[in-house]
């Protein structure tokens, strides 16, 4: 492998284990705000002043079940308590766009109880429903004569809550050096396959393993799914020997993400560390790695595995000591679930040869126990043998400690650590979770690659 090394700085600052706490929202960069689209509203006629006549409704919901199906409707919102200002407010959220109400609309109208009702952002104006404005690029609210600023409105709607469940903390805002490692070889095995066996272990409380292995499929594997049986002392025995047997007939040992035993006290991932320490069982671990070139990864749950058994960053099964990296509860205390953007900060790994250094994703992320912790030595040395593979970074594509975006409060920003020969990958956000029809409304490139280069790997 041959690669090139460019600017690494870790604070010290870094590494004090200050309390923050945040949430992700989906925060886009500007060349992804719409302007200027037309905003509707479908309304049902009112059987009593309050609710909608039944045969309205279905009209109405026929309605914008065709408009969303002609893609001539690009987002949609049907009114609550809050009336339609409160819908045009969380619409606006996501993707930070602002509203400019029609001349004519007023207070009233904006905070009337509106049930069965449909709010529509359409890609061009349409002869339908009443028009009650359009988006603006602005992030503010426009009507009746006055603007507000809609950053401010989300402060006092987000923070309502802080006193009792913190939202933010310490941390936020804080940003990290970035550094970049790029790799013009990567690793390589001696024998090749046109098709890749995969092995995907189900642990109890394993949730992602028909994502995981459509994924695989997808990308040329062939992927098999096998299920741990716990039932028993010997159905776990069985389980075991049965899976060094699967480990000798693959080329690649994915462990998916989940809730391994619900995330066990104290710690996510024990049941599977456990078995994975079962001495046959990590022989054939190492036998795929040292002697048969092959890989692993490990995602969510998985990673949380991998770095607990010492693969990553290690590439090995060992002992932690009280200078292994670990990962740990989220910042925020709580879990976390949303869309975060990811940079590739070293393409050292077989799995990332498709991408390069500086490149950035979206990724849906969905975890308790996400913080990468490690001490400055350790981070200095990981980040300059380019085993840290992914960061955390905010909307200009900066790697950060602002919860909004690193999630769980990782130092350094990390979201993926690699093995020292990069075969070993374990990443926190979920990159199996894509396919036709997902996250149409949240823009982004979700697509990393990461199982075609794993596959392509082998098929030299």
């Amino acid at each position: 492998m041959s690669g090139s090394f460019e600017h690494i700085d870790v604070p010290p600052t870094l590494v004090s284990f200050a309390v923050a706490a945040g949430d992700t929202g989906n925060i886009l960069s500007p060349e992804f705000k719409r302007a200027g689209s037309p905003v509707v509203i479908l309304e049902p006629d009112e059987r009593d002043g309050l609710l909608p006549a039944s045969e309205s409704l279905l009209a109405v919901l026929r309605q914008a079940e065709q408009l969303i199906a002609e893609k001539k409707a690009l987002s949609a919102y049907t009114p609550g308590f809050g009336g339609v200002a409160e819908a045009l407010f969380k619409m606006g959220l996501g993707n930070r766009i602002g509203f400019r109400a029609e001349p004519e609309i007023s207070q009233n109208e904006l905070f009337r109880l509106r049930y069965g009702s449909f709010i529509l952002e359409l890609a061009e104006d349409q002869p339908v429903g009443r028009k009650l404005g359009v988006t603006t690029e602005a992030y503010a609210f426009s009507v009746c004569e006055e603007t507000v600023g809609q950053e401010e409105l989300r402060a006092l709607y987000e923070k309502k809550l802080s006193p009792v469940f913190p939202y933010y903390g310490p941390g936020e805002g804080e940003r990290v050096s970035p550094f970049t490692c790029e790799f013009s070889v990567h690793a390589a095995p001696k024998i090749g396959i046109a098709r890749p066996k995969i092995l995907i272990p189900v642990f109890p409380g394993t949730n992602c393993e028909y994502d995981s292995a459509r994924a695989l499929r997808r990308a040329g594997g062939d992927p098999s799914v096998f299920i741990i049986n716990n039932l028993s002392a010997q159905a776990v025995a069985e389980s075991a020997a049965e899976m060094v047997r699967l480990i000798d007939q693959s080329q690649i040992l994915f462990l998916p993400g989940g809730f391994s035993g619900g995330d066990e006290p104290e710690g996510s991932a024990k049941f599977i560390t456990a078995l994975l320490r079962n001495p046959a069982v990590t022989d054939a671990v190492h036998r795929l790695l040292r002697q048969r070139d092959g890989l692993m990864l490990g995602i969510c749950n998985g990673f949380q595995a991998l770095i607990k058994m010492g693969l990553v960053p290690f590439g090995e099964v060992r002992d932690a000591d009280a200078a292994s990296p670990t990962l740990t509860f989220n910042t925020i205390g709580r879990h976390q679930s949303g869309i975060v953007r990811v940079r590739v900060a070293s393409n050292k790994s077989p799995w990332l040869s498709a991408v390069h250094g500086g490149d950035v994703f979206s990724v849906p992320i969905s975890h308790s126990e996400g913080r990468f912790v490690a001490d400055n030595e350790t981070l200095l040395q990981l980040a300059r043998s380019g085993q840290i593979a992914t960061q955390y970074v905010d909307e200009a594509g900066q790697p950060t400690m602002d919860t909004r975006y690193n999630p769980n409060g990782s130092f350094l920003g990390v979201e993926g650590i690699t093995s020292p020969d990069g075969r070993v990958f374990g990443k926190m956000g979920h990159a199996e979770r894509t396919g036709r029809g997902l996250y149409q409304n949240v823009p982004g490139n979700y697509d990393m690659h990461l199982f075609e280069s794993g596959v392509s790997y082998f098929q030299i």
